[in-house]
């Protein structure tokens, strides 16, 4: 057990680059793990600065015409 490999806190650059050497697959998936939180937080506010517009909330129900019903008249059976 002689050759661990670096410790992160030692050298974290250094152990970055023999992690993506040695452990690619554990090494590129916490990078991309990592950068989904931290796009939820950049993306929005750099999409309103470049001027996109959310669209209309979709309606849940549908509306509801204000005043009476008119009735229908000659459809008798």
């Amino acid at each position: 057990m002689s050759n661990l490999g670096p410790q992160f806190w030692a050298g974290p650059i250094r152990y970055c680059r023999w992690a993506a050497r040695e452990r690619p697959a554990y090494f590129y998936s916490v990078l991309i793990g990592a950068a989904g939180p931290i796009m939820a937080f950049t993306v929005p506010p750099i999409s309103q600065r470049l001027g996109y517009e959310r669209a209309p909330p979709i309606p849940q129900t549908y509306p509801i015409p204000p005043g009476p019903r008119k009735t229908l008249t000659g459809y008798d059976d």
